[in-house]
């Protein structure tokens, strides 16, 4: 029934009123004698927590509290704005290039080749096979996030670039981040595990790291651990005292860098259980995850 048509007749209007508070005075008094029985919280008003309405187990959850939301790879796009070089090392053509590759490049503080084959699994996976692939997951995770990504080569070479060039394309791209990816070629069976390259502080000719070598630990650091969390991966036990970094100073690639750099060795081709991981493409995406959120980890934080 509508208030309208509930007080239509104006004679009665005294004498229904007085009707219906009649009757709702017992269901008022029994709600509050109710809740004197239910008693109150020790603060002195609101009702105890056995009181308390609860959801059911069909009702929608309530989302969780801005401080306790885990953090998503889908939240907005961290990297809008960044700009990220990844460094496949070695070339798949390399191998049909040896002279041009074997020539002469100025790493700044030294000579050296201008790129090399790589190594390869006893199988014959090759190394440049591996980091083209993973290189090319990691791109597709980053560019997700926002990032623009640019590599120093996609198979699309005839051979190299030397590794004077691949540090040029980082500097000229003004890169937040450059990860070169490479895989180790150890010396024997049963060395395992992955290593992050870092930038010693070198200077001399047309190498300068000092600006960069803080900042390009920084990045490893983030890499390495997200590289163990996505790969379940241990450090290498036979570089790095277990730690998952090596310091060096004799990479044209690092050392020509004029941006926050490093490389990953993703694993060691020439023993048989890492090698078992390094072909397996769950795996690699997993490896590119890693390296991915290491490097969103570092421009973010």
């Amino acid at each position: 029934m509508s208030n309208g048509s509930f007080f239509s007749a104006p004679g009665r209007r005294g004498g229904t009123l007085t009707l219906v508070l009649a009757a709702l005075a017992p269901v008022g008094l029994g709600g509050w004698l109710l809740w004197d029985n239910l008693g109150q919280d020790d603060n002195g008003g609101g009702a105890p927590a056995s009181s308390l309405p609860t959801v059911s187990s069909t009702s929608s959850p309530l989302p969780p509290q801005p401080s306790q939301s885990p953090k998503r790879e889908s939240d907005g796009e961290p990297l809008t704005g960044k700009v990220v070089v990844l460094d496949p090392g070695h070339n798949p053509n390399n191998r049909d290039h040896t002279s041009e590759i074997a020539r002469r490049v100025d790493i700044g503080t030294d000579e050296k080749e201008c790129d090399t084959t790589g190594t390869s699994t006893d199988a014959g996976y090759a190394e440049a096979t591996f980091t083209l692939d993973v290189t090319r997951r990691a791109r597709a995770l980053l560019e997700a996030r926002g990032a623009t990504v640019k590599f120093t080569q996609d198979g699309d070479r005839s051979f190299g670039p030397c590794v004077d060039e691949r540090a040029r394309i980082g500097n000229s791209a003004h890169a937040d981040a450059v990860v070169s990816v490479h895989a180790d070629g150890g010396a024997s069976a049963g060395e395992r595990g992955f290593h992050v390259i870092l930038p010693k502080s070198v200077r001399g000719g047309g190498a300068d790291t000092a600006k960069i070598a803080a900042p390009s630990r920084r990045l490893g650091e983030r890499v390495r651990s997200e590289f163990m969390d996505a790969t379940g991966s241990e450090p290498a036990d036979y570089i790095g005292d277990g730690s998952g970094l090596n310091v060096r100073g004799d990479l044209g690639g690092l050392n020509l860098s004029t941006v926050p750099k490093v490389f990953i060795e993703c694993g060691n081709m020439r023993d048989s259980k890492d090698a078992a991981e390094l072909t397996d493409p769950k795996w690699r995406e997993r490896a590119a995850l890693g390296i991915a959120q290491g490097i969103t980890d570092f421009l973010n934080g």
